[in-house]
């Protein structure tokens, strides 16, 4: 049961602060009379940092160091993000999870005992009826917004997006209940899902930088073609091209990982006009480490 208590705590590690942060967007996007929407948003926001906090306790000696070292599960410029986001959003994130969570140490091979491997079995399902409960309220956010019932400063497509990501959150979850293991990964499929998240990120990017920000707009833009041309050639490639691709994706999304990381340095630093939520910034990056993990372990 090792695998399946490390995999679950490292994906908890990673989706469980993506969640807590997707319900924090939406809250802060929501006007201000818009009571119900941002009372719901803020229910997922701290059940969602409680399953972070749980995780982190668990989780130390019992993951991997790949995943501690990747930039995944925390960055350098976290701990600053989420202080100006608590500060300009006024909306409660709790940092010593973070600070916590420098702190953990890579798994020192010893096998879960029945106590934890039982833990980790709760902790799945109570992170299964959540994401049920979140994917049904994003849902029904884009519902709303796209019969111009509802208002948010957030993007149809970005709410497309975080439920696409909460639903792989999900199916890796239940996956690990079902097999006590994780599932041969499709690496095809990772690259044309997650090509398909940094496509998003970088037309979101553009879109909320500053008018002025032309040098940044035209990087983000070419980012965005890029990961365009990377979906349509996986659409048209044969096994023969199958590891070219891999290693262009490679190659693009380092590039990638090094623009989203100079973002949010000079957004945490104050040096970039734009509308990007400092945590937002570091949101992006941690997804593209994320991704990045996956192209090197089984590429």
């Amino acid at each position: 049961m090792k695998e399946y208590v490390s995999t679950s705590l490292e994906t908890h590690l990673f989706f469980g602060r993506i969640m807590k942060e997707h319900a924090l967007f939406l809250l802060a996007a929501f006007p201000a009379g818009e009571t119900e929407y941002k009372s719901k948003a803020d229910c997922f926001r701290e059940q969602f940092e409680k399953v972070l906090e749980q995780t982190v306790r668990l989780a130390d000696g019992m993951v991997s160091e790949e995943v501690l070292d990747s930039g995944e599960v925390f960055t350098e410029f976290t701990e600053m993000a989420e202080r100006q986001t608590r500060k300009l959003t006024q909306i409660p994130i709790d940092i010593r999870i973070t600070q916590a969570e420098k702190k953990l140490r890579a798994g020192c091979g010893n096998c879960p005992d029945r106590r934890m491997t039982q833990q980790i079995q709760c902790l799945n399902r109570k992170v299964l009826h959540l994401l049920n409960g979140l994917i049904a309220f994003k849902k029904k956010i884009l519902q709303e917004v796209l019969a111009c019932n509802l208002y948010t400063a957030n993007y149809p497509l970005l709410i497309e997006h975080i439920i696409r990501e909460a639903k792989l959150y999900r199916q890796t979850i239940t996956a690990l209940e079902q097999k006590g293991c994780m599932m041969s990964q499709d690496l095809k499929a990772a690259e044309q899902f997650w090509n398909q998240i940094m496509m998003e990120h970088a037309l979101f990017i553009r879109g909320l930088l500053d008018p002025t920000e032309c040098e940044l707009i035209e990087k983000a833009d070419a980012f965005a073609g890029d990961y365009c041309s990377l979906l349509e050639m996986a659409r048209k490639q044969d096994c023969r091209t199958v590891v070219q691709l891999t290693g262009k994706t490679l190659e693009t999304t380092e590039k990638y990982r090094d623009f989203k990381a100079a973002g949010a340095k000079g957004i945490t630093g104050c040096s970039i006009r734009s509308v990007i939520l400092p945590l937002l910034a570091d949101h992006v990056l941690r997804e593209a480490n994320h991704y990045l993990r996956i192209l090197e372990e089984e590429g």
